[in-house]
């Protein structure tokens, strides 16, 4: 079983998310456990801190090292194996074949969700990983995490239905082709006809009509 731990200010943003569909099954059929670390039970003084002013001005907040540092300290207590990451725009861009590695790994995750105007610099020794998941800029690390969470427990054996749903995807090889256009019934919607080579039963040519119709990347 991978255990997950997702530290975060706001836990009750995933509930939705990991309590649907295939990341709920996959922890019903435990194959994975989601555990949620509340980084306001780390807050220093009697308001529970977690931010602070940065140092040589600036607009916003950052995360405190010290409450940060201790979750993640506490979350490796839970599992000494894992592996710590941080989603932030400064990080590698998060690819199909990172997913495929975490999920391949013996290793648990621990992701971490900042918040305000980012975190304290010294908090990235203890981080194994940064990545970003796209050019655009969000309210926290939450939805970055729920990114990561959702590419990683989709892989994991035993979740998808298809022995092989995962390997015939678009981005398996990060920058080779994404996946060919798909039909269902009917065979005929407003004029719009399924292409003929779908209905004639013929894998060869189905196969290579779906080659050919591979849509490439965006740039």
């Amino acid at each position: 079983m991978k255990k997950i731990q997702i530290i975060t200010l706001f836990p009750e943003m995933f509930a939705g998310v990991l309590g649907s569909s295939m990341l709920w099954k996959a922890q019903d059929r435990d194959i994975v456990r989601y555990e949620y670390i509340n980084l306001r039970d780390f807050g220093l003084g009697p308001r529970k801190q977690v931010d602070d002013a940065p140092y040589g001005g600036g607009d916003g907040m950052l995360l405190k090292p010290e409450p940060l540092v201790a979750a993640i300290e506490q979350a490796r207590k839970n599992d000494p194996t894992t592996l710590v990451l941080l989603p932030t725009p400064r990080g590698k861009v998060y690819k199909q074949s990172d997913a495929k590695e975490l999920a391949a790994s013996d290793n648990g995750l621990i992701i971490i969700c900042p918040r305000y105007e980012g975190y304290d610099e010294r908090v990235t020794a203890y981080i194994d990983r940064q990545y970003c998941v796209g050019s655009y800029i969000l309210t926290g690390g939450e939805l970055p995490a729920m990114t990561i969470i959702d590419s990683v427990v989709r892989l994991l054996p035993g979740v998808l239905g298809g022995e092989m749903s995962a390997e015939i995807e678009s981005f398996q090889q990060d920058d080779e082709n994404i996946e060919f256009p798909q039909f269902t019934r009917p065979e005929d919607f407003r004029g719009q006809r399924v292409p003929e080579v779908l209905l004639n039963g013929h894998h060869a040519e189905i196969a290579k009509w779906r080659a050919q119709n591979a849509h490439k990347p965006t740039a």
